[in-house]
C-alpha cells in the first residue's frame, strides 16, 4: 500500500479525493475539532515542538515517522490497516461468508452505537489528562503524554470517518455530539462512567495508560473482527498506536517502583514518603482502584447484547482465531462468578451469553503480566512485598458483584467490615492528597522528579536526555 499523501487537508488511505461529498463534511467538521482540541487538549503547550511519532503508511514497515512539531499542526488523518484480499467472516452465524464493505440495514443502530461509545472514549482521556502536562516528571514524560494524547485524538478520527462515511445524517450528529460531551460534565457527560473520574497525578495517568488504556486494546481486538471490514480494519491500525499507550503505563509504574525500592534502600524505611517517594502500599491501592474501575468497562459478564453482537458478527473475541471451538458457540456452556446470598459461587450459562466474560478473562491475564513484570523489580532489589491483582468483584459497580462488599482476596465482608477496611485497599484522600503534592513539573532537559526512576532507554534511539519538548 502507498504511504500517505500529506499534501491533502486531511491525510488519509482511503482515496478521499474521490469522493468528494465525504471530503467535504469531513473538512467541514475539521474545524470544530480544532476548536476542541484548542479548549480541551494540554494546557499551556500549544506553541511548544514536541517530539511526535507520526503515521507516514500503515504498511508492516515504516509506518512512523518522528519530528517535532507544534501539537495544533500535527497532521490527524484517516488511516485504514491493509484489506486482506478474500477475507471471510470468522465467527457468529454468518461464518465463512464475504465481510461486508458496506453496512447491511438491520445491523444499521447497533453498529452505529458500538462505534459511537468507542469513538467517544477518545476525546474523553484527552479531556482526563489535559492538566497534567503542567507537573510532567520530565521532558521525557511529557512528551509520551502529548503522543498518548495526539494518538488519541487520530482514534477519534478514524470512528468519525466511518461515522460519516457509512452512517448519514444520523452518523454526522453523532459526531458532533462527540465534541460536545465533556468528561466529568454533569450535564453531558461522557457515555462510559471511567471516562468521567479525574486523572489529577501521574501515578493515575500511568495507571490509566496500563489498565484502561489495555481495556481499549481488548475492545479494539473484539471489533477488529468485526464482519464490517472498514471497521475491522480500521481498529487494526488502532491497535499498533494503542501498544505505546500501554507501554508509557507499563514502565512509568515500574519506574515508580524502582525509585521507592531506591529510597527504601538509601533510608533504610518502608515508608519513603518523608524522602519524597511514593509507598509501595500506595502503589498497591491505586491498582486495585484503577483495574477494578476498567473491569466494569467490560459490562455485565452475562450479556444478551454480546451475545447479539456476537451471532450477527459485530463484534467478536480478542484474537477470535486462537479460541479453540467452533466460533458459533451455538452449543455448550461455561462458567463465570457471581454471588447470591453472601456467598461467591461459580455459576455456568451458555457460552454465547458469556462473550464479554471471555474478553474480560482475557484482559485479566493480560494485566497479570505486568504485575509480574513490576513483582520482578521489587524481587530483583530484594524488597519483601508483592503487588497483585485484586478479585474479580472487587470495588465493582457493573455486574453481579456490582456494589457488593468482597475484599481483594476475594471475602465477602458486611457493611461493617468493609467500612472498616476500605482504607487499607483504596487509595484516601489524604493519600492522594500526598500523591498530588509530588506533581512538581521538573522541565530541565534529561532530568528527573524525585518520586520516579528515569528509563533505562530513550525513544526513537534518542538518549534519556534528549530534548522531547522545546519549551
Amino acid at each position: 500500500m502507498a504511504g500517505i499523501d500529506y499534501s491533502q487537508k486531511i491525510p488519509n488511505n482511503v482515496n478521499l479525493a474521490e469522493d468528494r461529498r465525504l471530503q467535504r463534511a469531513l473538512e467541514a467538521w475539521q474545524p470544530k475539532y480544532v476548536d476542541w482540541w484548542k479548549e480541551m487538549g494540554p494546557d499551556g503547550f500549544m506553541a511548544d515542538d514536541v517530539y511526535l511519532r507520526t503515521a507516514i503508511d500503515v504498511g508492516k514497515e515504516g509506518w512512523a515517522h518522528f519530528g517535532h512539531v507544534q501539537m495544533p499542526d500535527y497532521r490527524w488523518g484517516i488511516f485504514l490497516a491493509e484489506p486482506e484480499k478474500d477475507r471471510t467472516i470468522g465467527f457468529g452465524d454468518l461464518k465463512g461468508e464475504p465481510v461486508w464493505q458496506e453496512v447491511p440495514g438491520e445491523y444499521r443502530s447497533d453498529l452505529r452505537r458500538l462505534i459511537v461509545v468507542q469513538g467517544d472514549t477518545e476525546p474523553a482521556s484527552v479531556e482526563q489528562q489535559r492538566l497534567l502536562g503542567k507537573s510532567a516528571p520530565s521532558l521525557y514524560d511529557l512528551r509520551n503524554l502529548f503522543q498518548v494524547n495526539i494518538e488519541e485524538g487520530r482514534h477519534l478520527w478514524a470512528m468519525v470517518y466511518l461515522l460519516f462515511g457509512y452512517f448519514g445524517r444520523e452518523g454526522r450528529e453523532e459526531a458532533d455530539a462527540m465534541l460536545e460531551r465533556r468528561s466529568g460534565d454533569p450535564d453531558q457527560p461522557r457515555i462510559l462512567e471511567a471516562f468521567n473520574e479525574k486523572t489529577p497525578d501521574w501515578l493515575s495517568f500511568f495507571m490509566f495508560t496500563y489498565f484502561t488504556d489495555r481495556d481499549g486494546k481488548y475492545q479494539l481486538g473484539a471489533l477488529k473482527e468485526s464482519a464490517f471490514d472498514p471497521l475491522s480494519r480500521t481498529c487494526d491500525f488502532m491497535l499498533k498506536e494503542e501498544a505505546h499507550h500501554m507501554f508509557v503505563g507499563a514502565s512509568g509504574i515500574g519506574r515508580i517502583i524502582q525509585r521507592t525500592c531506591d529510597l527504601m534502600k538509601e533510608h533504610n524505611t518502608e515508608d519513603v514518603g518523608p524522602h519524597g517517594g511514593i509507598n509501595l502500599d500506595t502503589i498497591q491501592r491505586y491498582i486495585n482502584f484503577h483495574y477494578s474501575v476498567s473491569m466494569d468497562l467490560f459490562g455485565s459478564p452475562k450479556s444478551t447484547n454480546a451475545a447479539i453482537y456476537y451471532s450477527a458478527g459485530l463484534k467478536g473475541r480478542f484474537a477470535e482465531a486462537n479460541k479453540d471451538d467452533d466460533h458459533l458457540l451455538v452449543s455448550g456452556e461455561s462458567t463465570f462468578l457471581s454471588i447470591r446470598d453472601g456467598q461467591i459461587f461459580e455459576d455456568s450459562s451458555r457460552s454465547l451469553n458469556l462473550v464479554n466474560d471471555d474478553v474480560r478473562s482475557d484482559y485479566s491475564e493480560d494485566c497479570g503480566k505486568g504485575v509480574r513484570r513490576w513483582n520482578r523489580i521489587l524481587a530483583d532489589n530484594n524488597v519483601d512485598f508483592e503487588m497483585k491483582l485484586p478479585h474479580v468483584g472487587f470495588h465493582r459497580a457493573v455486574g453481579p458483584f456490582a456494589n457488593a462488599n468482597i475484599s481483594p482476596t476475594g471475602d465477602v465482608l458486611s457493611d461493617e467490615q468493609w467500612e472498616a477496611s476500605v482504607s487499607k485497599w483504596l487509595p484516601s484522600e489524604e493519600e492522594q492528597v500526598y500523591v498530588s503534592s509530588l506533581m512538581v513539573p521538573e522541565y530541565r532537559v534529561g532530568k528527573m522528579a524525585g518520586w520516579i526512576a528515569a528509563p533505562s532507554s530513550g525513544i526513537n534511539t534518542q538518549t534519556v536526555d534528549y530534548e522531547y519538548v522545546k519549551l
